[in-house]
């Protein structure tokens, strides 16, 4: 997959993503969220109905996504990379090529298409020391 491109496909995806939720039913949907996304797709729904995915939004600008996991770990999502922090992403996506992303960047897509986002000003130290924090834990 091209990353120029990813932007562009991301954006479709939400666009397609909240025609299909506004315009079908819910098994219809669900129907079409597992056989596009596979596995990931109810886990994710279910992230989205706890209301797990909260956006946090820098006076600058910049935002990022945490997702609390059904594990009840705290994991850091990128959709402007479409990166997620967790070991899922690392092994299926990025070493095995065997899926398109993890249920905690789809969760992310889904509640940004869905309007069920939860949304955490945050101060440029705080969103620094969240991205250093993750940094450390990686190292």
């Amino acid at each position: 997959m091209d990353g120029s491109t990813l932007p562009a496909v991301a954006e479709e995806l939400l666009r397609e993503i909240k025609k299909a939720f506004q315009e079908t039913s819910q098994d219809t949907f669900s129907s079409r969220l597992k056989f596009i996304f596979g596995p990931s797709a109810v886990p994710a729904l279910d992230l989205v109905d706890q209301r797990s995915v909260t956006r946090l939004k820098s006076p600058s600008g910049r935002t990022l996504y945490q997702v609390l996991g059904s594990s009840g770990k705290l994991y850091t999502c990128y959709s402007s990379c479409h990166f997620c922090t967790c070991p899922a992403f690392g092994f299926s996506v990025l070493q095995k090529s065997e899926s398109l992303l993890c249920k905690h960047i789809l969760a992310v897509y889904l509640s940004q298409a869905m309007g069920a986002c939860q949304e955490l000003a945050v101060s440029e130290e705080q969103l620094t020391n969240i991205l250093l924090a993750e940094e450390e834990d990686e190292g």
